[in-house]
């Protein structure tokens, strides 16, 4: 695949990784609204701004991922393709120093004056529908995604374990923004489960911005002082 994709012409490549991060959104799309159909629970329709916003997400996605495969050709990130015992552990560790690196970038945006200028934006939807997982201020976007390629490039990650964290990455977002818990509270009350990003708990940081600025877990919340059931 890589060598596939080192023969493409840049416009070949733009359009690769466009068609990519657009089938990607789709499915997260399609799995939320199907939760929500399922769930018998009044799905409101997404409005002009939400879906010009999304494509504008995409669209900036977009050329990060084009960033990173150009890191990638000049050595600047360096994956291991081998399917072995690493995975696990090199998973492990992206999916917690991200949910830490991204803790604090989102406790600093809700506490800075920039706030009003780009977080407030995604804030505008108190009750948030899947397609909001990525309406984004393009300035977020692009620090998340920075944040991302600064992350991949201090460490030389599996490959396997960046594609396991990217697909949880879109299944933890998108429950993010379900606004029902998809689970039964038995279960996400469970010790395997409880620490946990659940739609809940994010939710619970749309209306009050105050608190849950996890992602992935409510770990970094219950340590720092900022976990609101």
């Amino acid at each position: 695949m890589l060598k596939f994709l080192s023969a493409q012409p840049p416009l070949n490549l733009w359009l690769i990784f466009l068609a990519e991060n657009l089938l990607v959104t789709g499915i997260g799309l399609f799995a939320g609204w199907l939760i929500l159909k399922l769930s018998k629970r009044p799905i409101r329709p997404a409005s002009r701004t939400e879906i010009l916003t999304c494509t504008g997400t995409n669209l900036i996605n977009t050329a990060i991922t084009y960033l990173g495969f150009w890191l990638l050709q000049r050595g600047y990130l360096v994956f291991g393709f081998e399917v072995n015992w690493h995975i696990v552990p090199d998973f492990l560790l992206l999916f917690i120093a991200m949910d830490l690196a991204m803790y604090v970038l989102h406790y600093a945006i809700n506490h800075m004056s920039i706030y009003n200028v780009v977080h407030k934006f995604h804030h505008h939807y108190h009750n948030p529908i899947p397609i909001d997982l990525f309406v984004l201020h393009p300035l977020e976007t692009l620090s998340f995604g920075g944040l991302w390629l600064i992350t991949l490039a201090i460490y030389n990650f599996n490959f396997y374990a960046v594609l396991l964290y990217l697909t949880l990455n879109v299944v933890f977002g998108i429950v993010g923004h379900l606004g029902i818990g998809p689970l039964p509270a038995k279960l996400r009350d469970s010790f395997l489960l409880k620490y946990l990003g659940t739609s809940s708990f994010h939710h619970g940081h749309h209306t009050d911005i105050k608190h849950n600025y996890g992602f992935y877990t409510s770990i970094w919340d219950r340590m720092f002082g900022t976990y609101k059931a």
